[in-house]
């Protein structure tokens, strides 16, 4: 499955193929990172930086997982909107979870320019509403944003939509400039390579089968044995496997994406070349790639298994959108696990000398590096930041190892018909 599920746009446009070298024999460190996703990467990266012995340990290859296939979209902020953080937390914690997880953004920005990584980065984001309703939500929550912390966005009603987009009949939509999209490989390549030159010990093809914490953490894999102060704990979908207590925090989501053919006129449906998300609760999401392709990813599905035909599956969603793509060749196909919360929100904590970040939601873009760096700072002696992410309210999903996932299942079928209806 797992190769059918890696034939991506994403691993074909690589800007290099690693080769892996797996762990061997017993090693000390100071921190050693499981995960080679953003979060693990940048997490690495930031605790190299400030004078750590880094390992990295990856089961198998850098950015193989949902980090390497995602869709590329930066989107600022969390899964809630800041009305609703507000109306949760208070004024006082809303503008401590703002200044934290809104710093996301910038941090992405600066690791590109540092490090010299060639991603195709480009700014703006779109919110598409899929409803009358969800466009009153988006104009309230912008007019919040600009009021109470300065983040402008614009409000376009349908008439304004083809500046941006030409196709879906959505009823408006939010653009946000400071959103944006790029190549997320080749990002979590960069950040690898930058990484490594900072004295990160990084290891493929080094699945973890093991890891105790016992006043100090000791890791095994298959052929080898690596004890350390602290560990970071970034595998999000596939964290279950390694501390089941955990892993009881997330359920992943597989999600579908694809690539056409090159488009005769790209520009034609996304004029400015933002990035689109659409408002639904299963949502689409699409841009354009570097050499004049639609990039569109829609559905999901609650079992891993993926579909027979992955392109005909999407191109239902393409046509929705596009109907003009109907005929037009898809080139890729693929997928790969997400995690959610139950809440949406990102859990992000420590349990004695393991740290861990997980359940993204669909929104990690960003928000994963933010997740590594805050580590990194914590690890540092510079917690504050790190304690905001933490103080985010998790829940475990209920339902115990075997029912847990039918339970969130039948909840996320569920909001899924209330969009069909």
């Amino acid at each position: 499955m797992a190769d059918r599920l890696a034939n991506s746009y994403y691993a074909a446009t690589a800007n290099r193929v690693r080769t892996p070298v797996s762990a061997h024999g017993d090693m000390d460190c100071d921190v050693v990172v499981i995960g080679g996703g953003f979060t693990g990467v940048a997490g690495a990266l930031a605790c190299a930086e400030k004078g750590f012995n880094v390992i990295l340990l990856e089961a198998e290859t850098i950015g193989f997982g949902a980090s390497g296939r995602n869709g590329g979209q930066l989107i600022p902020g969390l899964r809630w909107g800041m009305r609703d953080i507000h109306a949760e937390f208070g004024g006082e914690r809303a503008a401590a979870i703002f200044k934290v997880a809104w710093s996301a953004r910038d941090r992405v920005w600066r690791r590109i320019a540092r490090h010299g990584i060639a991603c195709n980065l480009k700014p703006g984001h779109l919110e598409a509403a899929y409803k009358p309703a969800h466009l009153d939500d988006m104009r309230a929550e912008a007019e919040f944003l600009a009021q109470e912390y300065g983040h402008v966005t614009s409000v376009l009603e349908a008439s304004e939509l083809g500046r941006h987009i030409r196709g879906g009949n959505y009823h408006g939509g939010v653009f946000d400039p400071q959103g944006g999209h790029f190549h997320p490989l080749n990002y979590a390549l960069g950040l690898a390579d930058a990484a490594e030159s900072a004295g990160v010990r990084i290891f493929e093809q080094s699945r973890v089968t093991a890891l105790e914490d016992k006043g100090a953490v000791e890791v095994r894999t298959d052929a080898a044995r690596i004890r350390a102060r602290h560990a970071l704990l970034a595998t999000d979908a596939w964290t279950g496997e390694i501390a089941p207590a955990l892993g009881r925090f997330t359920i992943p989501i597989m999600n579908y994406n694809v690539a056409t053919a090159p488009l005769a006129d790209p520009r034609a449906l996304l004029p400015s070349d933002a990035a689109v998300a659409d408002s639904r609760f299963v949502l689409n999401y699409f841009r354009l790639s570097a050499d004049g392709r639609l990039l569109f990813g829609g559905g999901e599905k609650y079992v891993q298994r993926p579909p027979a035909d992955i392109a005909g599956f999407v191109r239902h969603h393409i046509v929705q959108v596009f109907p003009q793509l109907a005929d037009t060749p898809i080139d890729y196909a693929w997928g790969g696990a997400v995690s959610v919360s139950m809440n949406r929100l990102p859990h992000v904590g420590r349990t004695g000398n393991i740290f861990y970040a997980q359940g993204f939601s669909g929104h990690g873009a960003l928000v994963t590096t933010l997740a590594g760096e805050l580590v990194a700072e914590a690890l540092a002696g510079t917690a504050s930041s790190f304690d905001v992410m933490t103080s985010l309210p998790v829940q475990p999903f209920p339902g115990g190892k075997w029912l847990r996932q039918p339970l969130a299942t039948l909840g996320l079928l569920w909001y899924a018909l209330r969009d069909r209806l």
